[in-house]
C-alpha cells in the first residue's frame, strides 16, 4: 500500500492523538518507523524491516510524559509502538487461534484489549509480570520488547483494535486469563465456536 504525503500528513494527527491517549493511561508508547515504498523510514536511513523504534535509545525513553510524547508525532507520521514489560505485555497468536480465544474470553465475561495486524496476527494485551507457555503458535512480549498498536500503518493495511481498551476500563487482566482462554480455544469444536459467537 502506498501512503501519499498528503494522506500521511492527515493521518499523523490520528496517530498522535492515539499515542497521547495511551500515554495518559500510563502505557509506554514510542514512535516507530513507517512504510516508505518497500522499506521503512523515520530512522537513520531506510530500514528493511519495521516498524522499529525511531530512537536507538528507546528503552531509556520508556515512561515519557504525555506532553513530550505529543512532540514526537509533531512532524512525522510515526508508527505507535508499545514498550512491553512496563505495565502492559502482549500475547501474540495467529488469527484463527486468536478468534477462538476471543470467543472464550467473551463467554466467560473477561474482556481483554486485542490488537490485530494486517499480517494475520492477534495480540492480547495483559498486565505485566505473568507468564505464558509459548510455542510456535504463541509468543509473549515482555521487558525489552515492543509491539505495534493501532492505528500503525503497514505495507498492506493498518493495525487495528479487535477489542479496545475502553471495553475493560483500561484494567488489564493477568496473563493467566489469556493462557486459560488459549487452552480452551484449542479444545473448542467449530460447532461450539459458532454457537458461542452468536450469543
Amino acid at each position: 500500500m502506498e501512503w501519499s504525503d498528503s494522506w500521511r500528513g492527515a493521518f499523523r494527527i490520528e496517530l498522535r492523538a492515539e499515542a497521547v491517549t495511551l500515554a495518559w493511561h500510563g502505557w509506554s508508547v514510542l514512535p516507530g518507523t513507517y512504510p516508505a515504498g518497500d522499506q521503512w523510514a523515520g530512522r537513520d536511513g531506510l530500514e528493511h524491516h519495521g516498524p522499529v523504534p525511531v530512537h536507538h535509545d528507546w528503552e531509556a525513553r520508556v515512561g515519557t510524559e504525555p506532553d513530550e510524547v505529543a512532540t514526537w508525532w509533531a512532524g512525522q507520521s510515526y508508527s505507535v509502538l508499545l514498550a512491553t514489560g512496563h505495565g502492559v505485555d502482549a500475547v501474540e497468536v495467529n488469527a484463527e487461534l486468536g478468534h477462538r480465544a476471543a470467543v472464550a474470553l467473551r463467554t466467560t465475561g473477561n474482556p481483554v484489549p486485542i490488537v490485530a495486524t494486517p499480517a494475520g496476527r492477534w495480540m492480547f494485551l495483559v498486565a505485566s509480570g505473568g507468564s505464558v507457555r509459548v510455542n510456535d503458535d504463541v509468543r509473549h512480549y515482555a521487558a525489552g520488547e515492543y509491539v505495534p498498536l493501532p492505528p500503525t500503518p503497514a505495507h498492506h493495511g493498518v493495525v487495528h483494535w479487535r477489542v479496545k481498551p475502553q471495553v475493560c476500563g483500561w484494567v488489564l487482566p493477568p496473563a493467566s486469563v489469556v493462557q486459560d482462554a488459549l487452552l480452551q480455544a484449542r479444545t473448542t469444536s467449530d460447532y461450539d465456536l459458532v454457537t458461542a459467537d452468536r450469543s
